[in-house]
């Protein structure tokens, strides 16, 4: 691989299409000068909209398809119509063929994890992939998975969301063991479904050295930082992430109305606008926009469909730190080295 990274794009993914993506595509660009793009997408209204973009035109080619998917397709009928021809699949595909080192789209998340599972194929050893997202806490993120592409996991593939999460903590974060947890209805080791424990049990009998597993973890270790990878599946995770995303936007129009009320809320407003402007900051959702496909052969990452450019373009940085990092490699090596069967082996032994 080069040391310059080629992302490729669905140009006209997303609610918004071309304008967020390519203005993502630039602002990302300015921070992360040594990107590539092949914009996948309608010829004619790409090349308009890159005259917006001087900078990013000159690092970027342009690649053609009339198909596109619609939001709101059923992944079944996306795959039929737009397998090997609409830009979503063109900018998987890519990945595949080595023309891109990873790929982003604000596209149907159904559409792209279906395409994505056909045409990469999982990883040996993975019998599903996750959806990774990072999530702001107190003491700064943490990587939560799976928050949406499974409804269910048994006891093996929360232990393979376990390895690859910790994979990608390691990548982003510098860590040489990540600590994880299992999301739970409490860290009591007799609570939970069945799954949940085997694959506590599981991970607490291993002596794998990528991650130190903490155990259990509650709804309100999410925002604290307990652990540094929080593990569920996605029916739950999915929950969790809307519900932190809703509780965000309440707090932000509490703060808002309390702030204009009165007079003299408006003049405290203007003393505490810097502390405000922080919280801003912290609270802003665009901010760690993106969820990483992991356990495929390639990355894909999932940018938020009704994000905005600046949102967009934290996706492309995502997806730009996990090439630079070696997510793909570091997985790998945490299969080889985790020896489940093993774990279960001893388990039914005991």
């Amino acid at each position: 691989m080069s040391s310059k990274k080629t992302i490729s794009l669905d140009a006209m993914g997303g609610d918004n299409g071309p304008s967020v993506v390519l203005g993502g595509a630039a602002k990302a660009l300015e921070r992360k000068p040594d990107i590539s793009f092949i914009l996948y997408g309608d010829e004619a209204i790409l090349n308009a909209e890159l005259q917006n973009f001087p900078k990013l035109q000159k690092n970027a080619i342009v690649k053609h398809c009339d198909v596109h998917i619609d939001m709101d397709e059923k992944p079944s009928k996306a795959l039929r119509k737009g397998r090997g021809k609409s830009g979503m699949w063109l900018a998987i595909a890519a990945v595949k063929t080595g023309e891109a080192d990873v790929c982003v789209s604000a596209g149907n998340t159904g559409a792209l994890m279906a395409m994505s599972r056909f045409c990469l194929r999982t990883m040996a050893g993975i019998e599903r992939p996750a959806m990774a997202a990072l999530w702001p806490t107190l003491k700064g993120e943490s990587v939560v998975l799976d928050v949406g592409a499974n409804v269910g996991a048994d006891s093996g593939q929360l232990v393979d969301f376990a390895l690859m999460g910790s994979a990608m903590a390691r990548a982003l974060y510098g860590l040489d063991s990540p600590t994880v947890g299992l999301l739970n209805i409490g860290v009591e080791e007799v609570k939970g479904l069945e799954e949940v424990r085997e694959a506590g049990q599981m991970l607490r009998n291993s002596e794998f050295e990528g991650l130190t597993y903490h155990g259990f973890v509650e709804g309100n270790d999410l925002g604290l930082g307990t652990v540094d990878v929080v593990v569920t599946e996605g029916y739950t995770g999915n929950i969790a992430l809307k519900t932190a995303e809703g509780t965000a936007k309440q707090i932000a129009s509490y703060l808002r109305a309390a702030m204009s009320r009165t007079i003299f809320a408006k003049i405290g407003y203007f003393f505490a606008k810097s502390a405000f402007n922080q919280l801003r900051e912290k609270m802003d959702p665009r901010k760690v926009n993106g969820a990483v496909f992991l356990g495929l052969n390639g990355v894909v990452i999932k940018s938020h469909g009704g994000t905005d450019a600046e949102g967009f373009a934290a996706a492309v940085e995502m997806a730009y730190d996990m090439v630079a990092n070696g997510i793909m490699q570091k997985i790998a090596n945490d299969l080889d080295r985790f020896d489940k069967g093993k774990f279960i082996e001893n388990e039914n032994t005991e």
